[in-house]
């Protein structure tokens, strides 16, 4: 099976691209339209392996869930029959744990096991659980089995407040309250884009869902229908790669279906380290490499600030500012696994201690005091990066290292492109397209 990249870098990347649909939206709102009694059309739908997966997951449960067009896909949940999610395809994919909202509303009664996804830490289930419970679901794990056992007596109702932010969580809990027996207060929820889409897909189809700052307000309804096709926004992540991407080679790229609102705290980074961002018109945005990059500091945390997918990508382009430069990761405890892979190309990155007053408050995981943490890298540049032979950890990290062997010199085999085309899709193709000397091997 072909599942490595062989990379000949060392030269300008230039062009266009067109951005495809978001996987953080697209996952989402694929698992809310079975929530829905009827046939859903859903639109700009990337065609990556995660969406791949879960379409496969959803068909095994016996709802209809398939391209019909390129970026097309067909949702029916009418015919969901099983309420068992299979651990082997939900072990491929993080988001099979947001089935607990269709599977509730249609039985009742539902087992998922614990989700896949990448390993880039120990991610907050408990919150969701929490959350799960608060609002009157009876929930029980069993660790022989690795599944949930999940009860819906009634009607979901009450409040709940996140502790810490939650992506995930806000977005589950969102969908399990749509039919919920009285208002339901969601306090302290994440603020991705991503969930004001999900937010404004379930409004269409009837909801009534109100955002005020990090306060979600949910007033049952008892139905949803949907008019029309819904069409989903494009990947913001995927538009940070490809603008590092450019600028790291010294080159210049214009990306068309992105909102610079989206990633306003990454275009004013961009402009602090001396590079070029031009808003060229609605949903249009150049990235260029203008002169020599300054050295920067950054501190993750979730969205309107710096995210933590964003980092692995920063850190390639870090390589080549003057300077030292920090990365201060505090959303996840294992956000760091490219490291080791940058330095077999000559990168020079250090792990280094960051004092934090109170580490349980300012980190967005479940900070332990008995563990020992490296969050904070420092990266020395500009470095004259060079061919090597490297392996994909997580999916960011693998945009990381196919972004690193185009900016080095010589020839390098990224292993585990299927790790990468998770999230990414036609990534050989746009690459190419740009002038990058890559093929999938």
């Amino acid at each position: 099976m072909e599942d490595s990249f062989l990379i000949k870098g060392g030269k300008p990347l230039k062009g266009a691209i067109t951005l495809s649909g978001a996987k953080n939206v697209a996952l989402k709102v694929i698992i809310a339209a079975l929530l829905l009694d009827q046939e859903i059309t859903l639109k700009n739908i990337p065609r990556i392996n995660d969406v791949h997966e879960l379409l496969h997951l959803i068909r095994s449960l016996g709802a209809k869930a398939e391209f019909s067009e390129k970026h097309t896909v067909i949702m029916d949940g009418r015919t969901l029959k099983i309420n068992k999610v299979d651990l082997l395809h939900a072990a491929k994919i993080r988001v099979s744990f947001m089935l607990f909202a269709p599977l509730l509303h249609k039985f009742s009664e539902c087992y998922v096991p614990n989700p896949g996804g990448c390993r880039i830490g120990a991610r907050p289930i408990d919150r969701i659980v929490e959350g799960m419970k608060k609002l009157g679901v009876l929930l029980n794990y069993d660790s022989d089995t690795g599944y949930y056992h999940a009860k819906m007596n009634t009607k979901p109702s009450g409040s709940y407040r996140f502790p810490k932010e939650t992506h995930t969580g806000t977005e589950l809990l969102i969908m399990l309250s749509v039919f919920g027996k009285d208002k339901i207060l969601l306090d302290n929820t994440a603020l991705e884009p991503e969930i004001d889409e999900l937010i404004r897909f379930l409004n269409l189809a009837g909801a009534k869902i109100q955002k005020k700052d990090n306060k979600i307000y949910i007033t049952p309804v008892n139905k949803l229908q949907l008019t029309d096709s819904f069409e989903i926004i494009s990947d913001r992540n995927e538009a940070i790669t490809f603008a590092v991407l450019a600028i790291a080679t010294k080159g210049e790229i214009t990306i068309s279906s992105l909102n610079p609102d989206n990633i306003q705290v990454f275009i004013k980074k961009i402009k602090e380290i001396g590079a070029g961002v031009d808003i060229l018109g609605k949903n249009l945005v150049r990235f260029s490499y203008i002169s020599p990059l300054h050295s920067s500091q950054i501190y993750t945390s979730p969205h309107p600030g710096f995210m933590t997918d964003w980092q692995p990508n920063w850190a390639v382009l870090m390589t080549q500012a003057q300077g030292k430069s920090i990365i201060h990761e505090r959303v996840f405890e294992n956000r760091f696994s490219y490291v080791e892979e940058l330095r077999k190309l000559g990168a020079d990155i250090d792990f280094v201690k960051i004092p934090v007053r109170n580490p349980a408050e300012y980190f967005f995981f479940n900070f332990d005091p008995n563990k020992k943490y490296n969050q904070a890298i420092r990266i020395k540049g500009p470095q004259e990066l060079h061919g090597g032979a490297l392996n994909i950890a997580d999916l960011r990290a693998g945009a990381t290292l196919a972004i690193a062997a185009l900016v080095a010199e010589g020839e390098s085999v990224v292993n585990g492109a299927s790790i990468l085309e998770r999230g990414y899709e036609n990534f050989v193709e746009k690459v190419t397209s740009l002038g990058g000397d890559i093929k999938k091997i």
